[in-house]
């Protein structure tokens, strides 16, 4: 008994990672078990293995349309935050100004701000300046929501840099612009990526501001919650599984380059 209870101990923590990925995963397994189900139209319950909604993942109606949808609004407003928020990034961790410390505050709102609350001000504010919901309105409040989240991420590599680096680049005879191109970005290019990343799958994944302030645009989000009632058709979970796998990959990708570029700095 006392060899089992120190075996527990020296491997609880273990046991804790284990049955926390099996949570988290288990909603991405039954995804990936449905995407293969001959369901037809109610993809409720397991009715036989079948390839075709892999073959044909546009079989469902408007599904693909919402994907495209989802994609175009995530590209766009990703890379307008991500341009934005690496020049707020490098204003705020670089430079003392007026007004900094309330920059920090401004840029920390929408994040602690309920996306309920976000989602409904955002769309009085564009009903009160006559704009109508829609696509564009859409692409607006996804930037202004993933810029904080942009800023963020890329102060901290801002942070993180050594200024010794480009001390000795100046030292070197290089102007600022060359420095930055040589030095400085290729330094924080990790920061201003998973930035990226983090802001398409935000805006991507939203689901409540979206719904506000989108209109009669439909995006993967909003289909998936529009078909729960009658159940989500398989070719929803083919492209939810299909998005799985492509970030499993980038995040894999990632780290070998990332562990390639340590041994080659070693």
């Amino acid at each position: 008994m006392r060899e089992v209870s120190r075996w527990f101990s020296r491997n609880l923590i273990r046991i804790y990672a284990a049955l926390a990925f099996i949570y988290l995963f288990i909603p991405v397994a039954y995804t990936m078990a449905f995407s293969f189900n001959d369901s037809g139209k109610r993809n409720l319950i397991w009715q036989g293995f079948t390839l075709k909604n892999w073959a044909n993942p546009c079989g469902a109606p408007e599904v693909c349309t919402a994907l495209g949808n989802s994609l175009k609004i995530g590209v766009i407003s990703t890379l307008i935050a991500t341009i934005l928020g690496t020049m707020i990034a490098f204003a705020l961790g670089r430079y003392n100004f007026r007004g900094r410390s309330s920059t920090n505050l401004i840029i920390f709102l929408p994040m602690a701000t309920p996306e309920i609350v976000l989602g409904a001000s955002l769309l009085a504010m564009f009903l009160n300046l006559g704009i109508n919901p829609g696509f564009w309105p859409t692409v607006i409040a996804h930037i202004m929501f993933c810029i904080s989240f942009v800023v963020v991420t890329v102060k901290a590599r801002v942070a993180s840099l050594d200024p010794k680096l480009e001390e000795a680049a100046r030292d070197l005879y290089a102007n600022e612009y060359q420095t930055f191109r040589r030095v400085t970005f290729p330094l924080v290019l990790p920061g201003i990526a998973a930035a990226a990343l983090l802001a398409f799958s935000l805006s991507f994944d939203d689901f409540i501001i979206t719904n506000f302030n989108s209109g009669t645009v439909t995006t993967f989000p909003k289909f998936v919650w529009i078909s729960s009632a009658r159940g989500v058709p398989a070719q929803a979970n083919v492209i939810g599984s299909a998005m799985f796998l492509i970030a499993l990959i980038i995040v894999v990708a990632g780290q070998f380059a990332g562990n390639a570029r340590a041994k080659r700095n070693r």
